[in-house]
């Protein structure tokens, strides 16, 4: 079986021989500092060359630490499109925003439309084009940044927060237009080639904003983003950061192929909650840091135990994690099956 063929049975809700191994990119980076010494292909230029965002997707497979592709290796290029600055960052850690684009959700109108055919939006649907043309049988993950994540990388955190009950009507005004953003970028993404679309919303927690306002706000506009995706080839997977315990009912209406839970949310609490969903998750990132192949490997397994149908770290790579550490993951998953 492919990897493309056991990553679309299982969002599909059928049985694969086992599970799949991946990391989506996006909010999710897959790419350390050990593998671009490896290709000799470094970050912050592969943030902006299509060529070198490509050469370094393809070598997360070449070297056996996931079984997909995925682009961008972060999660601001739809808010530097719309006007934040952004620092490109390094080879030891990831672009971040540096100036928002706007004070207050009132002031939305200012933010320029995401257009696909420039900037960075356009490197990363180029890259797309490009792993699609060279690969059949490997799954290419297009990436969103959430919409509230992306939301609050435009404007202080703190304020947007407030700002969702203080100026409610605004903020959905705010969020709408967030949202047709995000549509357009992803749809580029799904006709470029993507086979599927990850969405990483790590500002969307239900412990920031509570039960209420998860579902007001991260829940709806997630959903309507999906929505407007609906000919993605293979599926859709939704992460959220945070513990899920005061949200599952919540979460559970997230219209997502998988959903995906950092390592804070025990894999086996979810699937007891959450029985009929496609779960994906979670090896503890700080484990790939700073453990040993032998945790990892543990660790995976357990996450295989308690119900995981898609092996992933639990959110992006430190840059810094050991190469034989994620190479752990699915070597651990491999062998998990051969032993049984």
């Amino acid at each position: 079986m492919t990897p493309k063929e056991r990553l679309k049975m299982i969002l599909e809700g059928q049985q694969a021989d086992r599970p799949a191994c991946i990391c989506p990119g996006g909010m999710m980076n897959m790419v350390t500092s050990e593998l671009m010494d490896r290709v000799k292909v470094y970050m912050p230029e592969a943030h902006k060359d299509a060529r070198q965002m490509a050469r370094l997707s393809k070598a997360v497979y070449d070297e056996r630490c996931f079984e997909n592709y995925g682009v961008p290796f972060c999660m601001t290029v739809e808010a530097e499109e719309m006007g934040a600055r952004v620092d490109m960052g390094s080879d030891v850690y990831e672009p971040h925003v540096v100036e928002y684009a706007i004070n207050s959700v009132s002031e939305y109108q200012k933010l320029r439309p995401v257009d696909v055919n420039q900037g960075r939006a356009k490197v990363v649907l180029d890259a797309i084009r490009i792993l699609r043309e060279e690969t059949e049988d490997v799954p290419v993950v297009g990436n969103l940044t959430g919409p509230i994540s992306t939301a609050s990388s435009l404007m202080e955190p703190v304020i947007f927060y407030k700002e969702l009950r203080k100026k409610n009507q605004e903020a959905h005004a705010y969020m709408e237009f967030i949202t047709e953003q995000l549509i357009a970028f992803g749809r580029a993404q799904v006709e470029a080639g993507a086979d599927l679309i990850a969405v990483s919303d790590p500002s969307g927690t239900g412990e920031i904003l509570g039960p209420k306002y998860f579902k007001e706000f991260a829940v709806t506009y997630i959903n309507r983003l999906l929505d407007a995706l609906q000919e993605e080839k293979m599926g859709t997977i939704v992460h959220i950061c945070g513990q899920m315990s005061p949200v599952y009912e919540e979460v559970n209406e997230v219209r997502s192929s998988a959903l995906s839970f950092d390592s804070i949310v025990p894999m086996k609490e979810a699937r007891e909650h959450l029985k009929n969903r496609v779960l994906m998750g979670n090896v503890s990132t700080y484990a790939l840091e700073f453990g040993d192949p032998r945790k990892v490997r543990t660790l995976t397994e357990n996450c295989v135990k308690n119900g995981s149908d898609i092996i992933s770290p639990a959110c992006g790579l430190g840059m810094k994690s050991p190469l034989r550490n994620v190479q752990a993951i699915l070597a651990g998953v491999e062998a998990g099956i051969s032993e049984a």
